[in-house]
């Protein structure tokens, strides 16, 4: 990696950034295997991956940084909750917990906690997620302030929109990105098992 893209990476993996950042949602980044979800900026340079390992028992998602480094380790669980965790897949270090509020074709809403504004007992929502499967589109919300939005990539003078095209805005904040792109990975593998969504990403 050039020594630009490693300063880019640094850069968003800071707490907070003065302009909205825009990121690009493909799995068919030139740089990668076919298959794998790549978070990649204007340029092209990627500053988060998605890796799945289908062979643990808990179908663990792996929220990766540019150079391959386990950011964070989400579980999903029977009942439809998940659970993420710092770094590689120990479960020692919890981070977040995701309640699903609703789940259907036109509307999902999830609950976001997070463990550090959590630790004196009883579970305060901390952030929260609503969206449209079939548009590819979701608004992550921390109280009255809009964190982040998914939605299709429209091009101009385009009568149809693909659906495999997703582009992710991040406003400025003090959320860690990483955080950010696993929840929505989350809304995107939590809708009904008709949308398929991830699978039907390019």
């Amino acid at each position: 990696m050039l020594e630009a893209e490693v300063e880019d990476a640094e850069n968003l993996a800071m707490a907070h950034w003065p302009i909205p950042v825009d990121l690009f949602v493909s799995k068919k980044h030139p740089s990668l295997p076919r298959g794998l979800l790549a978070f990649a900026d204007s340029s092209g340079n990627i500053l988060f991956r998605l890796n799945s390992l289908s062979h643990h028992p808990k179908k663990t998602l792996r929220i990766l940084d540019s150079a391959g480094n386990p950011l964070i380790s989400i579980y999903r669980h029977h009942d439809g909750s998940w659970q993420g965790f710092k770094g590689d897949d120990g479960q020692k270090d919890l981070i977040f917990q995701v309640q699903r509020v609703s789940n259907k074709f036109a509307r999902t809403e999830l609950e976001v906690f997070l463990v550090a504004e959590n630790h004196r007992g009883e579970l305060t929502c901390d952030f929260k997620v609503k969206g449209c499967h079939f548009q590819r589109s979701c608004t992550i919300y921390n109280r009255d302030s809009i964190v982040a939005q998914t939605s299709l990539m429209h091009k101009l003078r385009q009568i149809y929109v693909s659906r495999r095209k997703i582009q992710l805005t991040m406003f400025p904040s003090f959320v860690d990105p990483a955080l950010i792109v696993a929840v929505v990975v989350i809304f995107l593998v939590n809708g009904p098992k008709k949308s398929k969504i991830l699978d039907k990403l390019p």
